[in-house]
C-alpha cells in the first residue's frame, strides 16, 4: 500500500542438506552506508542505453521462462488436439498481419504450393497448388481440382488477419513529466482499458533504406517488454471502479524510458526513443528509415489454461484463430497425393487486412481481390471461352465461408444473449444470423454448412443478437455482395473478444478444424443435391 514504506534489507537464504534433514540459514545483510554507496546514475546516462548497440539489443531476447512456458503449452495443447498446438505456434509467430502473412505463406510453401505474383503472368494447371500475398498483410491460397472444367465454382474460406491495437503515430516520440513516450493511436473498436499495465513490445513492418538505394521491407518484432501504459492510482481517482474512461489522446501513451537530461518535455520532432530502439534492432540507421507500419502487442505468450487445459488463452484470438484454420483445412485436404483428384471445384482461401477498420482498402475484403481472383483464375483456365459467360458461371457455382470468431454466453452477463441462441464452449461451430444482412447467412447456405459438418460428426450451433441490440458485422456480406456468391457467417464461441487478452475453447478449435475439412472434402457433392421444389414447374429453357 501506498503508506506503508519499509527499509531496505538485504537478504541471501542458504540452503544445505543434511540427511533427511533440510537446513535454511537466512542472514540480514545491512544496507552500506551513504558515503559507501556509489553515485547515483544520473539521468544523462540515457544518451548511452544499454540498447544502443545492436548487439546488446538483439542479445536481450525474451526471459528463458518464456521459452518453456510456451512448449509446456504447446504440449498440453497436444494432448488436447493437435490443431491447438498448431494453433498456440502460430499465435505467437503472428503478432501482426504481416508476420500472420509470412507465417501462412511459409505453411504453404513447405506443402507444396508455389507462389504467384500478381504482377506476372500466371500459368496455372488442374491439380495445382498457388498463393499469392498482398501489401505483405493479404494472403490468398487456392488449389485447382484436377477435374476442373470452365465455369466451375470457387469454394473460399475467408478470414482476416487484423486485430484491434494501438498503432504508432507516424511521429510516434513524445516527452512528458521526466519520460520518453510513444505516440499511439486507436486501430479498430478495441477494449481499451485491457491495454493499461500491461508488458508490451512493438512489432510490424519497417522501410529501410540500404547503401545501395534500394528500400527494403522488413519485418521487426521485439518480443521483450520495452513499454508500459500506467493507470492512475486509486487514490487520484476514487470513481475508477465504477467509471473507467479512456481518453486515447491523452492516456494511451506508453511509458518507454526516462527523457534526457534537459528535455523540456512536448512533442519531439526527431525522437532518439521507439525510432532509435527499432533502428538498434533492425541494425541500420535512425536515419535509414523510411517509414513504418508498426503496432504495441501483449509480450506475453498464448497459452493452454484452465483446470483441464480446456481454454486457449491469447490476443488476436479475432481472427487469426479462424485464419489458421482456414489454412491447415485447406493445405490437409488439397496438399497429399489424389486428393484433388475427384474434385471439380478450386478450393480457395482468403485473409484479408483491415476488417476491424471496415475492409475499405487495397487488401481488404472490400477491394477487388477476391473479383479478381475468380476473373482471373476462370480466364487463365478457360481455354479461350467467352470469359464473361465463364466468370458469370463460376460466380453462381461458388460458395464462401465467412470465417470470424463468435460471441459465447458470458457466465457474468447473461442478460446481454438472445434466449434460445446461446452459445456455448465446447458445443461445436457457431453459424450467425442477422435478418438485416449483418451476416450474408440464409437458410440455403446454413443447411449446406451444417450438413458438412453432419458428415463429420461435429456439432453445429446457431447464433442470433438480441433484437434490442446493436449487431457487428463481417467480411462476409461486403464478399457477398462485390461477387453475388452464396454466403454462410460461421465463427468459433469465444470470450472477451476485442480484449489485449481473449479465450476460447480447445474443443472448439478442434470441431472447427474438422468442419472446415468436411467443408473442402464434401461439398461440391452436398451442392448437387440442392434442389428446387418439383412441384412448382420451371419456366420453359430459352431455345
Amino acid at each position: 500500500m501506498e503508506r506503508f514504506s519499509p527499509r531496505s534489507l538485504a537478504c541471501r537464504v542458504e540452503t544445505t542438506t543434511t540427511g533427511p534433514i533440510l537446513v535454511s540459514k537466512c542472514r540480514v545483510r545491512r544496507s552500506p552506508s551513504r558515503a559507501s554507496r556509489p553515485p547515483p546514475s544520473r539521468v544523462s546516462t540515457y544518451r548511452t542505453p544499454a540498447w544502443s548497440s545492436p548487439r546488446n539489443l538483439k542479445g536481450a531476447s525474451s526471459p528463458k521462462s518464456s521459452g518453456l512456458s510456451r512448449r509446456g503449452a504447446r504440449a498440453r495443447a497436444a494432448r488436447a488436439g493437435g490443431a491447438a498446438a498448431e494453433l498456440l505456434d502460430f499465435l505467437n509467430e503472428a503478432w501482426t498481419p504481416f508476420h500472420a502473412v509470412r507465417a501462412a505463406a511459409a505453411r504453404l510453401a513447405r506443402a507444396g504450393f508455389l507462389e504467384l505474383q500478381e504482377a506476372a503472368p500466371w500459368d496455372l494447371q488442374p491439380g495445382g497448388r498457388y498463393f499469392f500475398r498482398r501489401n505483405m498483410s493479404a494472403l490468398v491460397a487456392f488449389a485447382v481440382g484436377k477435374k476442373y472444367r470452365p465455369g466451375d465454382g470457387f469454394l473460399i474460406l475467408g478470414a482476416h488477419t487484423d486485430s484491434p491495437c494501438p498503432k504508432l503515430k507516424p511521429k510516434p516520440g513524445a516527452t512528458r513529466a521526466g519520460f520518453l513516450q510513444v505516440a499511439c493511436q486507436p486501430y479498430g473498436g478495441g477494449l481499451w482499458h485491457t491495454w493499461f499495465d500491461r508488458d508490451l513490445g512493438v512489432a510490424g513492418r519497417v522501410l529501410v533504406r540500404q547503401a545501395d538505394g534500394t528500400m527494403v521491407q522488413r519485418l521487426l518484432k521485439i518480443e521483450r517488454p520495452i513499454m508500459r501504459i500506467p493507470t492512475l492510482a486509486i487514490h487520484l481517482n476514487r470513481n475508477v471502479n465504477s467509471s473507467f474512461e479512456v481518453n486515447f489522446q491523452n492516456h494511451m501513451l506508453p511509458v518507454l524510458a526516462s527523457a534526457p537530461e534537459g528535455d523540456k518535455g512536448g512533442d519531439a520532432e526527431t525522437p532518439p526513443g521507439i525510432i532509435q530502439v527499432v533502428a538498434q534492432e533492425l541494425g541500420c540507421l535512425a536515419e535509414d528509415i523510411l517509414d513504418f507500419d508498426l503496432q504495441l502487442c501483449d509480450t506475453q505468450p498464448s497459452a493452454v489454461g484452465g483446470m483441464n487445459d480446456e481454454f486457449i488463452y491469447s490476443g488476436r484470438l479475432d481472427n487469426l484463430c479462424m485464419s489458421f484454420l482456414c489454412l491447415k483445412s485447406l493445405i490437409d485436404t488439397s496438399a497429399g497425393e489424389g486428393q484433388l483428384d475427384e474434385e471439380a471445384c478450386i478450393r480457395s482461401i482468403a485473409l484479408f487486412d483491415h476488417e476491424e477498420c471496415g475492409s475499405v482498402s487495397a487488401d481488404g475484403a472490400g477491394s477487388s481481390l477476391i473479383p479478381e481472383l475468380v476473373r482471373r483464375v476462370s480466364g487463365v483456365l478457360g481455354g479461350g471461352g467467352d470469359a464473361a459467360e465463364i466468370l458469370a458461371r463460376a460466380c453462381r457455382a461458388s460458395y464462401l465461408v465467412s470465417a470470424d470468431m463468435s460471441h459465447s454466453l458470458h457466465p457474468n452477463y447473461m442478460d446481454k444473449h438472445c434466449p434460445g441462441h446461446q452459445i456455448f464452449f465446447g458445443k461445436g461451430v457457431v453459424i450467425k444470423h442477422n435478418v438485416n444482412q449483418r451476416y450474408a447467412t440464409n437458410s440455403l447456405t446454413a443447411t449446406l454448412f451444417r450438413e458438412c459438418g453432419r458428415l463429420a460428426g461435429v456439432p453445429v450451433q446457431d447464433f442470433v443478437v438480441k433484437s434490442d441490440l446493436g449487431c457487428g458485422s463481417t467480411i462476409g456480406p461486403t464478399l457477398s455482395a462485390n461477387l453475388s456468391v452464396r454466403t454462410v457467417d460461421v465463427g468459433i464461441p469465444q470470450l472477451s473478444m476485442h480484449s489485449i487478452r481473449e479465450m476460447c475453447g480447445v474443443e472448439d478449435v478442434e470441431h472447427s478444424y474438422k468442419h472446415f475439412v468436411s467443408v473442402f472434402e464434401n461439398f461440391s457433392s452436398l451442392d448437387t443435391k440442392v434442389l428446387e421444389d418439383p412441384g412448382s414447374p420451371p419456366a420453359p429453357l430459352a431455345q
